[in-house]
């Protein structure tokens, strides 16, 4: 008795399910509770998705990081350009003077460097120093080595006048680059360029144009070449931040030629100018390499390297001697950005010294820049000689004793 009881109870509750089923199928809902009725389902679905950890969690913080490598000043005297040059085929390649430090320059997320020269075009005679006018095959060299940014406001920037000026912007677009310090037209405009989601703003200026600026109107030198001012740069300081830059690099060409020890000047400016927002700020112009140290403001972290020496030249000892001007240093920083706190900040600073090496063979001067310590320890598979090695040691001796200090004062923070 009591197993049929049991299934009169089953069946009466099967058939209100059914019922109930039935006539809500066909019940007319409002739109705006249909409205709730699915977005209380998305609701639903959103929390269990999270839950089942697909989406993250919005105090979750992840991390953006970037690397920017610089290195110092890209010169171009007539020896080297001869060296580039093929009698057989009639064309200049300076890409074998990159060959060991490409992988550094590549690497990186954006390497820049200063570009001493003008391209002014083929029709002009091509010289070296004191008016510079390089073949184009070597910004082609430069652009095959990985650089992305080209510094162009220097004490050379008008050695061939307006008509230089613009044909060096139009050649280091052509293959594929940036250039900031120098503008074809009005307004100046701030190079901003996006990383991994770090916006980084870059302004370059130069202490002065060897007597060139008589060459472009008072109207175009007042536009055309960024020359150091003090009202000027705290301006353009202001215009980055406006431009929501993450972090801004400004690269100098100042300072006295061939002095290893700091101005009072550039030491006074580089303060002046990171409080006034600038984050990193390289030089160049000494030929020499010169100390890097970290600039505390309101509690954060500012760098600059007040010269990084040369990075290709003919200078040498043998020439001037003086042998401090073959040694160079690639500076490959590390940044990072909070997603929660959206702070930006240096987290890292190395530095790969650099040495010139120029040499003959059959006949003819080759030029190569070799990072040291690669060179040293064997890993670049090339041959030197005992006398290029104690070369090597030195250079990389006098280098390391410039920034030692710097190394120190990072880590310590």
């Amino acid at each position: 008795m009591k197993y049929k009881k049991s299934a009169l109870v089953l069946l009466f509750l099967s058939l209100a399910i059914f019922l109930g089923l039935s006539l809500g199928k066909n019940r007319l809902v409002p739109i705006d509770e249909k409205d709730k009725l699915y977005n209380s389902r998305i609701d639903d679905i959103e929390l269990d998705s999270t839950q089942d950890g697909e989406y993250p969690l919005e105090d979750e913080e992840v991390i953006a990081t970037v690397n920017l490598l610089a290195s110092g000043d890209l010169m171009f005297h007539s020896p080297q350009f001869r060296s580039a040059y093929d009698s057989s085929t009639g064309a200049y390649d300076f890409s074998p003077v990159f060959r060991y430090v490409k992988k550094y320059i590549e690497e990186a997320d954006i390497s820049m460097a200063n570009l001493e020269t003008v391209i002014a075009g083929s029709h002009i005679e091509y010289s070296g120093f004191p008016k510079f006018n390089t073949p184009k095959e070597a910004v082609l060299g430069i652009s095959q080595a990985g650089f992305d940014i080209l510094v162009t406001s220097n004490n050379h920037s008008l050695d061939y006048g307006k008509e230089g000026l613009i044909n060096t912007i139009e050649i280091i677009d052509e293959y594929g680059m940036k250039n900031i310090g120098t503008y074809k037209e009005k307004g100046r405009p701030i190079l901003i360029e996006e990383r991994n989601g770090i916006k980084m703003a870059f302004l370059s200026y130069t202490y002065g144009l060897n007597g060139m600026g008589s060459s472009l109107s008072k109207e175009e030198l007042s536009y055309m070449v960024n020359r150091i001012d003090e009202e000027s740069i705290k301006k353009d300081l202001e215009r980055a931040e406006a431009l929501d830059a993450d972090l801004t690099i400004v690269y100098m060409h100042w300072g006295y030629e061939y002095h290893r020890e700091v101005s009072d000047y550039q030491i006074e400016l580089g303060e002046k100018m990171a409080n006034w927002g600038a984050d990193i700020i390289l030089g160049s112009h000494p030929h020499v390499i010169q100390k890097s140290e970290i600039l505390k403001v309101d509690g954060e972290d500012k760098f600059i390297s007040y010269s990084m020496g040369n990075f290709l030249s003919n200078q040498r000892k043998s020439s001037m001697g003086n042998s401090y001007t073959e040694d160079g240093i690639m500076i490959n920083l590390e940044i990072e950005k909070s997603s929660l706190t959206e702070n930006t900040k240096i987290v890292s600073i190395d530095y790969i010294p650099t040495w010139l090496y120029r040499y003959r063979k059959d006949g003819k001067l080759l030029y190569e820049i070799l990072p040291v310590e690669d060179a040293l320890n064997g890993s670049l598979g090339i041959q030197l000689d005992d006398s290029i090695k104690i070369r090597l040691k030195k250079s990389l001796e006098d280098t390391m004793w410039k920034i030692e200090t710097s190394q120190k004062l990072l880590e310590n923070n």
